[in-house]
C-alpha cells in the first residue's frame, strides 16, 4: 500500500475514531462547557453591573455635588439670619427660614459630651434624634464641630461644610434625602438644611443601581434575579427570609443593598456569601428554588476604598438545557459532515502535502535553532507554497526582532548596571516596598544603617517603625496611596538590634506606565550627628544667654553700688551721718536685693508639682486679688469665659504669678482707666487659649521686639525680669506666649497651653 493510501487510511480512521469518541462524550463535555459559558456570562453580567453601578455613582456624585453646593449656600444664608445661641431660635422660625432659602426643612444639631443631637427643627419628626450610631455621619459631625477638615471618604467637604451622600431618611424611611451640615465656630449649634422631594427620590432611584439591575434583567431573559448583597449584615439573626432587617435599613448597612431576594435559600446563600467574601472567588452551584432548577452565582466585587459587596445572579437552568440540546445536535451534524469531507479530501491532498512537508520541517528546525539566513524554497502556489513564503517572511522578521531584542537587552543591562551603581554607592539608605509592604530592594547604605542584609529582608515585611509611631506611619502611607506628595520628615526608626536611630525619611510612590502606584521608595538619612550638632548650637546659645544675663546683672548692680560708694566717701570726709543719705543708700540696697531676687527666681530650678486645674478658677482668684487696685485706677474687668472649666496640667502658683505680672502691667498702662478683657477659648481640641487685652497706651514697635530681654523695661523702677520669668514659666508648661500692641489702642497678650486629657472618672 502506498504512503498516500496509508496516509489517507490513517487520517480517515483516526478522524473516525475521534468523531465516535467525540459523539459519545459530547453530551458531557458540551454540558460542562455550557455551564462554564453560563458562569462566564454571569461573571460578565456581574462586571457590567458593577461597572454600571460605579458609573451611576459618578452621575449621582455629580448631582450630589450640585445639590451640596446649593445646600451650602442655603446654610450660609441661614447663618446670617439665625442668632448664635440656639435657645433664641424657634422651630417655626426654622420653618419660615427653610422656605426663604429654598430647602425642605432646617434642623439645628448640638454637641453633647458623647453625642450630637437635633435640638431644633422645622420637621417635628427630627427633634431629639441622636446621631452617635450613624457611623461615618457621626465622625463627620465631630470633625465639623472641632473646625477640622472632614476626612471621611463619603459625601462632600467644603470650607466649614459637609454634605452626606444620598440616604434614606431616619424619620421618613420611604424617602431618599440630601443633607448638608454647616458650622462656622461662632455659634453653639450646627445648621442642617436638607431636601426631601419626589424629584430627588425619583432621580436617586432612576440613576441608582436598582435601575441598572432592572435593565440587565430585561436584556438577559435567562436571568431570573439579580441581588446586591452586603456581606457584613447578610444572614444575621434579625434578617427575614425576604432579606429585610429592621435594625439595618440604610443603604450603607442593609443586607440587600439593591435588587430583590425572592429566590433565596438562606442557609446555603449565607455560607456562599461568607466563602466568596473570605476567598475573593466566585461561588457557583445548582439548586432548586420554588420547584425550579436554577444556577446561582455569588461574585464578590471589591471597591477601591477596600469595601466589598456580593452580586448574586440566579439563572434559569431550563435555558441551559435547551441550549445544550441544540448544541449537541449541531455538533453531531458538523462532525458527520466533517468526517465525509476529510475522508474525501485527505486522499486528494495527501500527495501534495507529503513532498513539501519535509522541507518545511527542516526550515522550522533551523528557525528553532536560531538559523534565519537560508530561505525556504517551495515553488508550488497552493497553501503550502503560501505557507513557505509566510515562513520566509516570519524568519526575516524574527531575525530583525532578534537583533533589536539583543540590542535592547544590552542597553537595558547597561542602564540597569548604571542605576544599580548609583543606588549602591549613595550615602542615603534606600529601600523599596510593594503595595502590601514587602521589601523589593535595598542598597548597601540601608544595610549599614539598619543592620539587615538584603537576603534577610527581600520579599518580607520589615519591622523598622516603632510601635508608638505605627499610627502616624499608617496615616502617611494612606495619604501616599491617595496620591498626595509628602515632604521629608524627621522621625525615629528601629535597627535590627532594637535600638532607635534618628533619621530624615522621604517616601514617594513608584508608578507604572499607566500612572498606577505599584510600589513605594523610601530614602533615609541618618540625622544623629546633625542633631548632636544642633544640640551643641542650642547649648552655645544658652551659654550666650547666661552671659548676657550676667552682664546685665553686673551693669544693673554697678549703678547703685557706685551711688553707695559715693555717699559713704562723703560721710567719711564729713565725719557725720546724714539721714537723707541713709534713706537713699537703703533704697539702692533694696534695688540691688530686688535685682538679685528676680535673677535667682529666673535661674534657680524650682521644685513644682503639676496638677489638673481650671484656668477659669485661677484667673478668677487673680482678679479677686487685684480687683481693689484696679478700682483705684478706674478699671473694670470683663470676662468672656463660657461654661467650660478649661482644665490644664499646671503648677497653680506659677500660673498665678504669670497672670499677676501681665494684669499688673495692664493696670499700670491704663492711667485713664478702662476695661481689661479676659477671654478663654479653644484654638484646637487639645489646646486652651487665654487672651488678656487692655486699653492702655500701647507699646512702640521698636520696643515690642525687645520685650522679655533681661533688664529691658519702660517702667521707672522695673527690672525687665518679670516678663522673662513669665515666659520661662509658660515654656515650662509647654505653652507659648505672644504679645501684640498698637500705640494708643492697647496691648493684647495671648497664652496657649496644652489642655488636660479628658479621662472619664470611674
Amino acid at each position: 500500500m502506498s504512503i498516500k493510501n496509508k496516509l489517507t487510511l490513517i487520517m480517515s480512521g483516526s478522524l473516525l475514531l475521534i468523531l465516535l469518541l467525540y459523539i459519545l462524550l459530547s453530551f458531557y463535555t458540551t454540558q460542562a462547557n455550557l455551564k462554564k459559558d453560563s458562569e462566564a456570562k454571569m461573571l460578565v453580567a456581574a462586571r457590567q453591573i458593577a461597572a454600571s453601578i460605579e458609573q451611576s455613582r459618578y452621575s449621582s456624585d455629580y448631582v450630589e455635588h450640585q445639590i451640596g453646593e446649593m445646600l451650602r449656600m442655603a446654610s450660609i444664608l441661614a447663618a446670617r439670619e439665625l442668632p448664635e445661641d440656639y435657645h433664641d431660635v424657634s422651630d417655626n422660625q426654622l420653618k419660615k427660614l427653610s422656605e426663604e432659602v429654598g430647602v425642605t426643612d432646617i434642623s439645628l444639631l448640638k454637641r453633647t459630651l458623647n453625642d450630637v443631637v437635633i435640638i431644633r427643627s422645622s420637621d417635628p419628626k427630627e427633634l431629639g434624634m441622636s446621631t452617635k450610631d450613624w457611623g461615618f455621619w457621626f465622625t463627620a459631625f465631630k470633625q465639623l464641630f472641632s473646625l477640622q477638615q472632614v476626612t471621611v471618604s463619603q459625601g462632600m467637604y467644603m470650607d466649614k461644610f459637609w454634605s452626606g451622600p444620598f440616604e434614606y431618611s431616619t424619620s421618613n424611611p420611604d424617602y431618599i434625602e440630601k443633607w448638608g451640615y454647616y458650622y462656622d465656630g461662632k455659634r453653639n449649634y450646627m445648621i442642617d438644611p436638607f431636601i426631601r422631594s419626589d424629584a430627588v427620590n425619583d432621580y436617586a432611584k432612576m440613576v441608582g443601581p436598582e435601575a441598572v439591575l432592572n435593565k440587565t434583567k430585561q436584556v438577559n431573559q435567562q436571568i431570573l434575579e439579580i441581588t446586591c448583597i452586603n456581606p457584613q449584615t447578610f444572614g444575621n439573626e434579625r434578617m427575614t427570609a425576604s432579606g429585610y432587617d429592621s435594625d439595618n435599613v440604610k443603604l450603607r448597612n442593609r443586607p440587600i443593598q439593591y435588587g430583590t431576594y425572592t429566590y433565596g435559600d438562606l442557609p446555603k446563600d449565607k455560607e456562599a456569601v461568607l466563602q466568596a467574601n473570605k476567598t475573593g472567588s466566585n461561588i457557583v452551584f445548582e439548586t432548586r428554588v420554588h420547584g425550579k432548577k436554577v444556577i446561582k452565582s455569588f461574585i464578590p466585587v471589591f471597591n477601591p476604598d477596600q469595601s466589598a459587596y456580593i452580586i448574586s445572579i440566579v439563572m434559569d437552568y431550563h435555558a441551559i438545557s435547551q441550549m445544550l440540546n441544540e448544541q449537541l445536535v449541531n455538533y453531531i451534524a458538523i462532525s458527520a459532515t466533517l468526517l465525509v469531507i476529510v475522508i474525501l479530501g485527505s486522499y486528494v491532498m495527501a500527495g501534495y502535502v507529503i513532498r513539501p512537508i519535509e522541507s518545511i520541517l527542516v526550515k522550522v528546525k533551523d528557525v528553532t535553532e536560531g538559523h534565519f539566513d537560508t530561505p525556504l524554497l517551495i515553488n508550488s502556489r497552493d497553501e503550502l507554497g503560501l505557507l513557505s513564503s509566510k515562513i520566509n517572511v516570519m524568519t526575516a522578521s524574527l531575525r530583525g526582532y532578534t537583533n533589536q531584542l539583543k540590542q535592547a537587552v544590552e542597553e537595558n543591562r547597561s542602564v540597569k548596571d548604571h542605576l544599580e551603581s548609583i543606588i549602591q554607592q549613595t550615602a542615603d539608605a534606600i529601600h523599596t516596598v510593594d503595595w502590601s509592604g514587602r521589601v523589593i530592594q535595598v542598597n548597601k547604605a540601608f544595610e549599614n544603617l539598619y543592620g539587615w542584609k538584603s537576603d534577610e529582608v527581600l520579599g518580607r515585611r520589615m519591622k523598622i517603625v516603632p510601635d508608638f509611631l505605627e499610627e502616624e506611619e499608617l496615616q502617611k502611607l494612606t495619604a501616599l496611596r491617595q496620591g498626595e506628595q509628602l515632604p521629608p520628615t524627621e522621625t525615629r526608626r528601629l535597627r535590627r538590634d532594637g535600638s532607635l536611630v534618628e533619621v530624615s525619611i522621604s517616601t514617594a510612590p513608584v508608578r507604572d506606565e499607566d500612572g498606577h502606584i505599584i510600589s513605594f521608595i523610601s530614602v533615609s538619612r541618618d540625622m544623629t550627628e546633625r542633631n548632636k550638632m544642633d544640640e551643641l548650637i542650642r547649648r552655645s546659645e544658652k551659654l550666650t544667654t547666661v552671659g548676657q544675663l550676667a552682664a546685665g546683672v553686673a551693669h544693673e548692680i554697678r549703678n547703685p553700688l557706685t551711688t553707695l560708694r559715693g555717699f559713704l566717701q562723703l560721710q567719711r570726709e564729713n565725719n557725720r551721718l546724714s539721714p537723707l543719705h541713709n534713706e537713699i543708700m537703703l533704697s539702692e540696697l533694696d534695688r540691688i536685693n530686688l535685682i538679685v531676687s528676680e535673677f535667682l527666681i529666673l535661674a534657680k530650678p524650682q521644685a513644682v508639682q503639676f496638677q489638673v486645674k481650671s484656668i477659669r478658677n485661677i484667673l478668677q482668684d487673680v482678679v479677686s486679688l487685684l480687683d481693689s487696685q484696679a478700682h483705684l485706677f478706674g478699671i473694670e474687668f470683663r470676662f468672656e469665659f463660657g461654661q467650660e472649666k478649661f482644665e490644664v496640667h499646671c503648677e497653680e502658683n506659677q500660673l498665678k504669678q504669670v497672670f499677676i505680672n501681665i494684669i499688673k502691667n495692664a493696670i499700670e498702662a491704663m492711667e485713664a482707666g478702662g476695661v481689661i478683657t479676659l477671654h478663654l477659648f479653644r484654638p484646637s481640641q487639645d489646646r486652651i487659649g487665654i487672651s488678656i487685652t487692655d486699653q492702655g497706651l500701647g507699646i512702640p514697635g521698636d520696643m515690642l521686639s525687645k520685650l522679655g530681654e533681661p533688664f529691658f523695661t519702660s517702667k521707672e523702677n522695673g527690672t525687665g525680669l518679670g516678663l522673662m520669668i513669665s515666659q520661662r514659666i509658660i515654656e515650662g508648661h509647654k505653652g507659648t506666649m505672644e504679645i501684640s500692641s498698637k500705640l494708643g489702642e492697647g496691648t493684647r497678650v495671648v497664652i496657649i497651653l496644652p489642655a488636660a486629657e479628658n479621662k472619664e472618672k470611674p
